[in-house]
């Protein structure tokens, strides 16, 4: 029996990255056994725990260990593979399964605490792809899974300077064409997706997933924004796809959280539903983006706190924008519509995005956005507000039902129309 370590762990160490640059951290490193059965492995003290294949945990470190593998295609989508698994399995038959060169090298266990200096098992030279910048796939079993197609527009994300292998994207394309990606289930659609969201540059996981054609397939309304103009004076790069990738670099580069990465995704989506005799103008996109939202969601199962929060920007993201107009009573309603006061911390985070929309545009991302700091300002000083006691006054004089929520609406205006009025006062003492 002999351990190895295998994948990203090894990647990385030869990339000179640690744990918090790269991602990846110890639970990540990726073990494999060589010559072992799933009975040795047991009475080793190994728990196992793999349901598709025998993977174990490790009585101390309950870190993971796969028996070494094969697999053969037996239908389509991503479920549709049997497992090969007994000591006669090699780890030149393990490493060749895996998706990329980068991602099938390996060092002897004992070297596991310094990979980068290790003797490296590479049959597929994925140092050379390291080297180059490369992704590329390992061999031809690459097209039957299609969870691969994901995993490598992650990639393209994560690590921006490199390029796809031109016969790689070939393989994709043919795997779209062959109708693989619609055999995908929504779990691990979203789970790539936001994994890739969460990554350095996450324009770039879009633009390889539309170029292999899989964006078209897995998010259509994301893929319809590309080549749909909008008004030059507001959008300086006109094409609203581009615009969409220039928002989610923001979003990266201001280390927005997912739920702001996904809520900047999807904020422009009706915009790719905008009549043609009506463009460049996109005239009540915001509720077209809502109801394109919901539907995205329920696809891919979103979660409930993405998911709820992409619908606030996609709403309000134009009027949140313009509050730096409005008045007391305008910027209450705004935030009762956000539900700003009972939920702070989700309005807070659709500010965020705001920002990202209005600083991803052509030569704006230096541009301040004071709406930011101003709301979140207004919104204090609305939540200051004792509502119980105005409750309570509201009833001592008779009101009762709606009555009593018009009196709390109206000292919300009152507290927000006094910060505006402090807030000027102090705009004109620094002056």
């Amino acid at each position: 029996m002999k351990t190895y370590l295998v994948g990203g762990a090894v990647r990385d160490a030869l990339l000179a990255r640690d744990a918090q640059t790269s991602n990846v951290s110890h639970a990540d490193r990726d073990w494999v056994v060589v010559g072992a059965s799933p009975e040795a492995m047991v009475a080793e003290g190994y728990l196992p725990v793999g349901r598709d294949f025998p993977v174990f945990l490790h009585p101390t470190t309950r870190d993971e260990y796969a028996l070494a593998r094969t697999e053969r295609k037996t239908a389509p989508g991503y479920h549709g593979f049997a497992f090969h698994a007994d000591p006669g399995v090699t780890l030149e038959d393990d490493l060749a399964r895996r998706d990329l060169t980068i991602n099938a090298m390996a060092v002897d266990a004992a070297h596991a605490d310094d990979p980068a200096h290790a003797p490296l098992i590479d049959p597929h030279h994925g140092l050379r792809d390291l080297h180059d910048r490369v992704l590329r796939h390992v061999t031809g079993a690459f097209t039957e899974d299609p969870v691969r197609i994901l995993r490598l527009a992650r990639f393209a994300a994560r690590f921006p300077d490199f390029t796809v292998a031109p016969e790689t994207m070939d393989l994709m394309r043919q795997m779209v064409r062959d109708g693989e990606v619609d055999h995908l289930v929504a779990e691990r659609v979203w789970q790539e997706l936001a994994r890739g969201l969460m990554e350095q540059k996450p324009s770039r996981m879009l633009e390889v997933l539309r170029a292999c054609g899989a964006l078209q397939r897995l998010l259509p309304e994301v893929d319809r924004l590309w080549g749909v103009p909008q008004r030059a004076e507001y959008h300086p790069e006109v094409d609203t796809g581009v615009h969409l990738m220039m928002v989610l670099d923001m979003s990266a580069r201001l280390d927005a959280p997912l739920p702001v990465r996904f809520a900047c995704m999807c904020h422009d989506l009706g915009k790719g539903t905008t009549p043609a005799d009506v463009l460049p103008r996109h005239i009540g996109h915001e509720e077209r983006s809502a109801d394109l939202l919901q539907a995205l969601c329920e696809r891919l199962r979103v979660p409930t706190a993405c998911r709820e929060l992409a619908d606030v920007v996609a709403r309000e993201h134009g009027n949140v924008h313009r509050s730096g107009d409005l008045k007391a009573n305008a910027l209450v309603r705004l935030l009762e519509r956000c539900d700003a006061v009972r939920k702070p911390a989700r309005f807070l985070d659709a500010l965020l995005a705001c920002e990202c929309d209005a600083r991803g545009r052509l030569g704006m991302d230096e541009q301040p956005y004071p709406q930011r700091e101003r709301l979140a300002r207004l919104l204090a000083a609305a939540r200051s507000v004792d509502t119980a006691t105005v409750a309570a006054q509201a009833q001592a004089d008779g009101l009762k039902g709606e009555h009593v929520g018009q009196r709390i609406h109206k000292a919300r205006i009152a507290a927000v129309a006094q910060a505006l009025d402090g807030g000027a006062q102090l705009e004109n003492s620094t002056d």
